[in-house]
């Protein structure tokens, strides 16, 4: 536990994630219902702000937004992209590299 900041980073990812998944199963209730709808520039800021993984996982669970080309290509490229800085901050900060 020498590295307080990184439960913290842990928290925040974990918090953004659940917040992601919760925001598209939400819009997705809306649109069912024909109400007032989530931007689509908040799901994919949420997805932008690390909630990558609970954004690909909304969008599939919910079936929500798979029909729309950038949503499909733009949702899983950030969920790599928050994987690969994860992976290398893991190696940084395990010394590996």
């Amino acid at each position: 536990m020498g590295k307080p900041w990184l439960w913290v980073l842990i928290g925040y990812l974990i918090l953004v994630n659940v917040i992601a998944f919760t925001v598209f199963g939400a819009d997705k209730i809306k649109a069912r219902k024909q109400k007032w709808r989530i931007p689509e520039k908040t799901l994919f800021l949420l997805a932008l702000l690390g909630g990558g993984l609970g954004a690909f996982l909304g969008m599939h669970m919910f079936h929500h937004k798979t029909k729309h080309w950038y949503f499909q290509v733009f949702i899983p490229l950030i969920l790599v992209l928050e994987i690969a800085a994860g992976v290398y901050l893991w190696l940084h900060l395990s010394g590996r590299i």
